[in-house]
């Protein structure tokens, strides 16, 4: 991976660095080739190269290359096992390399803030934790070939409506405990070759041009020492933006950022340090892929893609209808089957090398289907013949399998949704084929959160398969006819209707500002503590098999740290996977506002029939902390914590209570703290009575009372004394407060 013989900084006039901090074109990098600089190639590929080898667009309007359309970031999600995120990013940067591809634009770790966001399709979850943990194993999976990776898009980027100019008015507690973690995480444990800011701003400031964001965060504390990129065009200011932490602006700007860098060098509004760091950054950065190498195993990439599908399919709901009997007569409903949506629009879109569609793969298992199309995938056509074709063959078989869900304008980058429900049409459809048939069973495909009301009630069994990459049409009929014992698990709350979700109301915001008024209550965190039902929770899913968990126990191993342990045996008659999940709950503890439930630990277990398996989970500090703004860090409350084993983010299959000692944090009192805060202090709050002798004060400090003053500033209340105390009494108390 190493590149000999790299130019020191020092070496390169302010012309040759400057040159480096621009693309050189849509796709690759400036070149030095005198000063033996090579250019780095790098290509859209969350799930998939979009490799455009001569010229090209970021947005997906170009052709690309054929290459392996895995199952995209929503998918990988809801397979809750890192293992298989390792292997899909291992496979894209083998492929990018026999593409001559240095660098992949992926993987994508925001937060699903709200179901309506239009590129949801093209993350993990709703929560942090699951995201971080995919997100590692991806780039890790990825970087071991050679290809560089970029996490992206750092951060608070939610929603694709005013995507390039919103700011996102968010609380620093609230990016560092929901929308941070995941690129800490990845940034920590992974080291990815690049860091993609976002378009919008936060809290007012552009991410390219926010130095708290790239540099303070993003490196002093967390480490980072690879190239901050931004993403293609999101950069206003080139000079601004260098100051600020960002390494390489792209695509390309035909020089107009580079003499405007130049221009602010000169003037001294930027340091040439800030130029020396960067360019040193982006010489390591050739480092990566180097020489293209081997060719693409598109078979077994094919073949990893429908395994990957088969282990994120969702089972819902199974009234018995699954699996699938060979010998059944099955009626196959919707152009789905057919036709399969199996990936996201606009930057992510791949050229897929080959699509599996589940008619013919049925087929091949060796059940015979009859097929009626239902609907269009443009709404077009006449409803109502198509729906009476489809409940014909619904009423001659044994069971109908209907496929609905979501065309690909629907869903693309660019621009999010306006509800979370199914056409018209198609829930009309699954009405009438549900009427009709003896049994019904709803295959979902969709890249956000679809609603299911209005005829969940009214058939057997749905299979959620959210876009499963060219190989779903098999990875589904895998799992309907139990080639595949399914094992995903959702990694998003289905809500029963959009106006429940935290951020209704706040999104997609208005006149280019978004607050996040839901704070740190995201997801399942807000249906949990508010008491919200649901239709499905975070977490859920379903096996053909039984799965039972025993012996539940929690250790407390430090301060700070715990060690949860469970056994899980498989009580049915097939194999099967399940998936551990451990919550804490810290409602009530401490002096802010906090979930009860937060995900803090999970794995996903294989399991053979009759077999059990003991899981050991280790929760570390994080796991018990809040980010304090007062300490600018992470603090433990001292306290009880609830640690639940759930069945999914609500459903409680067993908890255990620990003592944590935590942190002891004593807080420095000034003239500014509150009553409550004098009142409460550890050191101060036992000696306050005796030490400012006052009846006024003594009658202040009546819980009656101190809810009234306990929030006015201690000067009003020493104003409020007078003469009855002395200002030195005061001051020895506050130093006190401090340890003096």
């Amino acid at each position: 991976m190493s590149v000999p013989n790299l130019p020191a900084v020092e070496s390169l006039t302010i012309e040759q660095k400057v040159t480096l901090l621009s693309g050189h074109d849509t796709w690759t990098t400036n070149a030095l080739e005198d000063c033996g600089v090579r250019s780095v190639r790098m290509s859209d590929g969350p799930n998939g190269l979009r490799a455009q080898l001569n010229g090209g667009d970021a947005l997906g309007f170009q052709p690309s290359e054929q290459a392996t359309c895995f199952p995209p970031a929503v998918a990988v999600g809801s397979s809750w096992d890192p293992d298989l995120a390792a292997k899909v990013g291992e496979a894209l940067g083998q492929e990018a390399r026999a593409f001559g591809i240095d660098v992949v634009l992926g993987p994508g770790v925001n937060i699903k803030r709200s179901p309506l966001c239009g590129r949801n399709f093209e993350y993990f979850s709703e929560d942090p934790v699951l995201a971080g943990a995919l997100g590692v194993s991806y780039v890790r999976g990825m970087q071991s070939t050679g290809t560089g990776s970029s996490v992206k898009h750092f951060a608070a980027n939610n929603q694709e409506t005013d995507r390039m100019r919103v700011s996102a008015e968010v609380d620093e507690r609230t990016l560092r405990e929901i929308y941070f973690p995941a690129f800490e995480r990845v940034v920590k444990d992974a080291k990815p070759a690049t860091v993609m800011c976002a378009y919008n701003r936060i809290n007012g400031v552009y991410a390219s041009e926010n130095p708290w964001l790239l540099n303070d965060v993003l490196r002093e504390e967390w480490g980072f020492d690879g190239v901050v990129v931004s993403d293609w065009g999101a950069v206003h200011r080139p000079a601004v933006s260098v100051a600020a932490g960002l390494d390489l602006e792209m695509p390309g700007t035909r020089g107009r950022s580079v003499g405007e860098i130049q221009t602010a060098l000169a003037a001294g509004d930027i340091q040439e340090s800030a130029v020396d760091r960067s360019v040193a950054r982006l010489l390591k950065l050739t480092e990566w892929g180097a020489v293209a190498e081997g060719d693409a195993d598109f078979d077994a990439h094919h073949a990893l893609a429908r395994e990957v599908a088969a282990a994120s399919i969702v089972l819902l709901k199974n009234d018995g209808a699954l699996p699938l009997s060979h010998e059944s007569r099955v009626a196959v409903i919707g152009e789905f089957a057919r036709t399969p949506r199996f990936q996201g629009g606009g930057s992510s879109h791949v050229n897929a090398v080959r699509t599996d569609a589940f008619l013919e793969q049925a087929s091949e298992i060796g059940t015979v289907v009859e097929f009626a199309q239902g609907f269009t995938l443009d709404g077009s056509g006449d409803h109502e013949a198509l729906r009476a074709e489809a409940v014909h063959a619904a009423s001659r078989s044994d069971v109908a399998v209907v496929f609905a869900g979501l065309a690909d304008a629907d869903e693309t980058e660019g621009a999010d949704r306006t509800t979370i429900e199914l056409p018209h049409e198609q829930i009309e459809l699954i009405r009438a084929v549900a009427a009709a048939a003896a049994k019904t069973v709803v295959v979902l495909s969709h890249g956000g959160v679809v609603g299911v009301e209005g005829w969940h009630d009214q058939v057997d069994a749905i299979v959620d398969g959210f876009l499963l990459g060219q190989a779903g049409g098999g990875a589904i009929a895998d799992v309907v006819f139990g080639v595949v014992n399914p094992s995903g698990r959702l990694a998003e709350t289905m809500p029963l209707r959009v106006e429940d979700t935290p951020a209704f109301g706040n999104f997609p915001g208005e006149q280019g500002h978004v607050v996040y008024g839901e704070r740190t209550l995201v997801g399942y965190r807000w249906y949990a503590t508010r008491g919200i039902s649901v239709r499905y929770p975070f977490g859920h899913g379903l096996s053909y098999t039984t799965f039972r968990t025993s012996e539940f126990s929690v250790k407390v191993t430090g301060d700070d740290t715990a060690t949860a342990r469970v056994r899980v045996e498989n009580a049915g008659d097939c194999d099967g996977s399940y998936v551990v999940q451990v919550y804490v709950d810290a409602s009530g503890l401490g002096v802010v506002q906090r979930s009860a439930r937060e995900l803090r630990a999970f794995r996903k277990v294989h399991v053979a029939a009759g077999g059990s398996v003991d899981v050991e989970l280790e929760l570390d500090r994080r796991a018990f902390a809040y980010w304090d703004v007062q300490e600018g860090d992470w603090v433990v409350t001292p306290g009880a914590y609830r640690v639940i084993l759930g069945r999914d983010a609500l459903a409680v299959e067993a908890e255990a209570t620990i003592d944590i000692a935590g942190d002891r944090i004593i807080r420095e009192l000034t003239l500014g703290s509150t009553a409550q805060e004098w009142f409460e202090h550890p050191l101060v709050g036992p000696v306050l009575l005796d030490t400012l002798d006052s009846d006024l004060l003594r009658a202040m400090a009546a819980p009656a009372a101190l809810r009234v003053v306990g929030s006015l500033p201690w000067h009003k209340i020493v104003n409020l004394l007078g003469d009855s105390v002395a200002r030195e009494d005061v001051e020895a108390l506050m130093a006190a407060s401090r340890g003096e």
